[in-house]
């Protein structure tokens, strides 16, 4: 026994000392992480029971392999490769590979050469406002144009010391993002979070423009369509004047004009009413008609309300020419309802004009007059002419658009009620005398005012059953109001919420007659590209912005996990 004690010794304490050898390898390749104080006095203790013989060669090999599973566990924990039986081949993200992989790991772990290959399974640690995530490397390799799948963009917030990466972000949204990389691209927002927060998520984790996109019309947003712009280049820039007025000081002042000319419009048409400018009008047309032609025309153009109104149908006209002139489609410019309530809002003028001049020549007064009475009704439609400059009329149009179906209900529920109603309550009052309700057609009035709750009191009902069936008359209204306007409130707030979106994203594009294009130079200046900045920030390999030593494939290695 005691021959064999001098060679058993001598490999238990080479043993000993080869893994502490390996240990202090692993230590300086692993960033200056010191070792476990209980596995350096495993070792301690090894290599004194070694020198007892037998028991000191089976203690030897119990704390070789606790080591070898502390160092398992201890690698598992901080994000580090774990080797497994396997083929070999490279791994997403480190340097290590094939044979190499088992050659350059024997400085720091033994066994690796008879396994026959080592397989890594990577992970990552994610610690957003102190909840922490794992998931692997390769699940946020799946799209390496974002934040967290290019190993450049993250690298600026990976702390070395904790070996993982710290984002002070929203933790609830963060679990959207998580499962949009697993999920491979499904996205779907929380239901608790607001538009806007989830928006600037998404933004900050850099998904890219095809997923907010996406994700915009997963949630109802409309689709922004391209808008086209005429060719030439003077065309672009009229165009750009009197169709976009947010896109230039130019075209402001011009759509500023353009509001301008409608409110005086408006009150002109609404002035002509009034009895004692209707009076001066019946004195000019009483002296045109015992006069001669030439001093008819002279009247009309000496009429004041006539000259503000030429003056506001030539800039309407002019507006309405060059935006047609300078449109990109004139077949898509005529389906535009905005264009068409331009171009009816003007004709009144022409037709008023040639109806009085024609009155000059022998036509019928009394003709000429009820045509002129329908064509100036036609002029109340230049009120809309208001929504083109108006976020909030053009809001009003999409909600009762996108609202019809609801409103056809609401209307055809009150058509029911007032049958109902007018003939209740023509029933019940038919044995009065004195009723106001002589047949059903006459009390529908009564019913529809009842049931909108108005009550102008110009018709009520008398009898016990009468009241009744008023009562109950408008507490259906009510009722039958109240169900639909849910919705259309609704609807009056996305498209709201929409249109405000849309503000913040869209840019319009400020064109002169002298440069039309961005200087590349300077655009690039402005906007340097997400790489530029990495690279700046990656000056030196494996340096975090702060200086700070970075172990080797914690991140991934960049080239392998781009595209």
């Amino acid at each position: 026994m005691g021959s064999l004690q001098t060679p058993i010794t001598q490999t238990a304490c080479l043993g000993a000392v080869g893994r502490n050898q390996r240990r202090s390898a692993w230590a300086t390749d692993r960033g200056g992480v010191d070792p476990l104080a209980w596995e350096a006095r495993c070792s301690s203790a090894s290599r004194w029971l070694s020198c007892q013989g037998f028991a000191g060669v089976i203690f030897s090999m119990l704390s070789s392999g606790s080591m070898r599973q502390a160092d398992k566990e201890r690698d598992v924990g901080m994000g580090e490769t774990e080797l497994r039986p396997g083929a070999g081949g490279n791994t997403p993200g480190h340097h290590w590979g094939g044979a190499e992989t088992c050659e350059g790991q024997k400085s720091w772990r033994s066994g690796c050469a008879w396994r026959g290959g080592c397989v890594a399974s990577e992970r990552l640690a994610i610690n957003v406002s102190g909840m922490r995530y794992e998931t692997h490397l390769r699940t946020l390799a799946q799209f390496p144009d974002s934040l967290l799948g290019d190993p450049h963009r993250r690298l600026r917030y990976f702390d070395p010391m904790r070996n993982e990466l710290f984002l002070d972000r929203s933790r609830v949204c963060f679990d959207a993002i998580l499962y949009f990389y697993q999920s491979g691209g499904r996205l779907r927002r929380p239901p608790h979070i607001p538009l806007d927060v989830f928006m600037e998520e998404l933004r900050f984790y850099e998904l890219g423009e095809d997923v907010i996109s996406r994700f915009r019309e997963d949630e109802g947003f409309a689709k922004e369509e391209p808008r086209p712009l005429p060719s030439g280049a003077l065309q672009r820039h009229l165009w750009m004047l009197f169709e976009h007025p947010e896109s230039s000081s130019g075209a402001r002042i011009i759509a500023v004009i353009s509001i301008m000319v409608i409110i005086v419009s408006i009150v002109i048409f609404c002035l002509e009413t009034m009895p004692e400018f209707k009076k001066e009008e019946r004195e000019v047309h009483h002296s045109s008609n015992s006069s001669s032609g030439g001093h008819t025309a002279a009247n009309i153009f000496l009429d004041p309300f006539f000259v503000v109104e030429t003056i506001c149908i030539c800039w309407f006209s002019f507006e309405l020419f060059m935006r047609f002139t300078c449109s990109p489609s004139k077949i898509q410019f005529f389906k535009d309802v905005m264009n068409v309530i331009d171009f009816v809002a003007i004709i009144p003028y022409f037709v008023t004009l040639g109806t009085e001049l024609a009155d000059t020549k022998g036509g019928s007064p009394t003709a000429t007059l009820a045509v002129i009475r329908v064509i100036r009704l036609v002029r109340v439609f230049r009120i809309f002419k208001l929504s083109r400059h108006s976020k909030g009329l053009q809001i009003l149009g999409q909600t009762l658009r996108a609202s019809l179906r609801e409103l056809a209900l609401l209307i055809f529920f009150l058509f029911i009620g007032v049958i109902l109603f007018s003939s209740a309550v023509y029933f019940a009052e038919a044995d009065n005398e004195d009723s106001m309700f002589t047949s059903i057609p006459e009390s529908f009035w009564w019913a529809v005012v009842s049931m909108t709750t108005v009550g102008y009191g110009d018709m009520y009902p008398v009898t016990v059953g009468g009241k009744l069936v008023g009562s109950m008359c408008a507490i259906a209204g009510v009722l039958t109001i109240s169900l639909p306007v849910p919705v259309i409130v609704s609807n009056f707030s996305y498209f709201y919420h929409r249109e405000m979106e849309s503000e913040d994203t869209t840019e319009y594009v400020h064109v002169s007659t002298d440069i039309w294009q961005v200087d590349e130079g300077e655009q690039e200046e402005q906007w340097p590209e997400p790489e530029k900045q990495a690279n700046q920030l990656l000056n030196e390999k494996g340096k975090t912005p702060g200086g700070k030593h970075v172990p080797q494939g914690a991140l991934g290695d960049p080239g392998v996990n781009r595209r």
